[in-house]
């Protein structure tokens, strides 16, 4: 394969000079820049920037970081991007969508992913009364999971029988929320809508059964509560915040929807990687570091993890709204509570390594909705998938980590032989089979969605 026997050699070229950059004799060189400022949105998944603070793994690097709350989405990227913050908690789709120039246009990077799974989707009480009755019980009665769209779809049209919209909410349009939405919907025969930027409409809403739009994260459950929105789909602390309310149910989570799926990136400017390279695998260590000790001893470390993110400088949720996932369960409808050991995964199963096919998953998704107006060949979104996820960074990172014995290289892909593509994936809630060299062909593969020769 072409492209990738390319791709191998930039990358072994990058790691060379990397190596006679900064690794030097197994010994790292100085950061460039010390005083480092980084943002985050209040959700579980920035537990990696967290910890990293708390525990020194920043400052063993020699970087002094400052941690920030961020508004919304959009706030944090616009700071990365104008320098306020030197980078940041993200969406996988932001780096994407920036580099290729859907919404604000820049060239942002990641050498480093965050987390497997975290979200869920929550409906109202009312909504879940209507959909209960039809959902297969266990012999205790408890509803079977996963609980497929197909049991929203007949609410879904009752209301727009009733000319009553139905509005749910996910927390930006290039988010993980938005297409995990969209998937459980469309997998269930409800239509999420269409984009059409090149005619201006931005809405996601054109021939829409259900009308999804933004609302950040921390809000959710008040909008939900208000009324506003039906369901919505957020990572965590958020569903739970809704049990714990009394206010709506969450139904699934994305580990249903699709198995270890990638959540959240840390985000930097690929000027900064430039500028400062030193300064990225420094800060890369200390956020492996942080995943591993997440992860450590079956998560023996997570208590301790939950009482520091439940601190109002991080996420400031209760530590029992926190821990109700954070430590390996799950509540759906009040006092249903299952055991999820992978609900939170921040090491485990190479979750740390940006994968080229986690970006082009995401890349076509943009396309099924029409946030990529035409289409693209498979060459392009592999070729920008590369732009934007840096193994060779990440590599860099691991293999100073092995060298000082603070890492193990069992626990990481096998860096002479990785090509950045997972084996072929099933374990998605439709059973259609993803596999990340063939994008035309999976965006093909749905009933729902749009396909190679459509556009709005």
């Amino acid at each position: 394969m072409k492209w990738l026997q390319t791709m191998k050699v930039a990358a072994l070229s990058t790691f060379i000079g990397l190596s006679a950059g900064t690794v030097q004799a197994e010994k790292l060189g100085y950061p460039e820049k010390e005083e480092l400022t980084f943002g985050f949105i209040k959700l579980t998944d920035m537990a990696p920037i967290a910890i990293a603070y708390e525990n020194g793994y920043f400052e063993d690097e020699g970087l002094y970081v400052t941690i920030e709350a961020q508004a919304n989405w959009k706030v944090l990227l616009d700071g990365v991007i104008d320098g306020r913050l030197d980078g940041a908690h993200m969406l996988a789709g932001q780096p994407l969508a920036a580099t290729m120039g859907f919404g604000t246009k820049a060239h942002i990077i990641t050498p480093f992913s965050m987390d497997l799974n975290g979200n869920g989707i929550t409906v109202s009480n009312a909504v879940w009364e209507e959909m209960k009755p039809g959902i297969p019980k266990m012999a205790d009665g408890r509803p079977v999971h996963p609980i497929k769209a197909d049991y929203l779809k007949p609410v879904v049209e009752k209301y727009k029988a009733q000319g009553k919209p139905f509005n749910m909410g996910m927390v930006f349009p290039v988010s993980t929320h938005n297409y995990e939405l969209r998937y459980w919907l469309a997998a269930g025969g409800i239509h999420p809508g269409f984009y059409a930027p090149h005619k201006g409409d931005i809405s996601g809403q054109l021939n829409a059964d259900a009308l999804l739009s933004v609302t950040p994260p921390p809000q959710m459950p008040a909008t939900l509560e208000a009324g506003t929105i039906y369901g919505y789909c957020v990572g965590e602390p958020w569903n739970q915040q809704a049990v714990f309310k009394g206010i709506g149910v969450p139904v699934i989570t994305d580990y249903e929807i699709w198995k270890d799926n990638p959540e959240k990136v840390f985000g930097i400017t690929a000027e900064f990687a430039e500028k400062y390279p030193n300064t990225t695998i420094r800060l890369t260590r200390a956020l492996i570091r942080a995943a591993m000790w997440l992860d450590a001893n079956n998560n023996a470390n997570r208590p301790a993890a939950v009482k520091i993110l439940s601190q109002s400088n991080y996420v400031g949720a209760d530590y029992d709204v926190i821990a109700n996932s954070m430590t390996g369960t799950f509540e759906y409808e009040k006092g249903d509570k299952r055991e999820v050991p992978d609900f939170n995964v921040f090491f485990r199963y190479n979750a740390t390594y940006p994968y080229y096919s986690d970006a082009i998953w995401y890349l076509t998704q943009m396309r099924r909705w029409g946030q990529i107006s035409d289409d693209k060949s498979d060459d392009w979104y592999k070729d920008m998938a590369a732009k934007v996820y840096r193994p060779d960074l990440y590599t860099a990172a691991a293999k100073s980590l092995i060298a000082e014995k603070l890492a193990d290289a069992k626990d990481f892909p096998d860096f002479a032989t990785e090509d950045g593509f997972k084996p072929a994936q099933a374990d998605f809630i439709d059973g259609v089979v993803y596999d990340g060299t063939q994008p035309n062909a999976y965006i093909d593969s749905f009933n729902i969605g749009l396909k190679q020769g459509d556009k709005i």
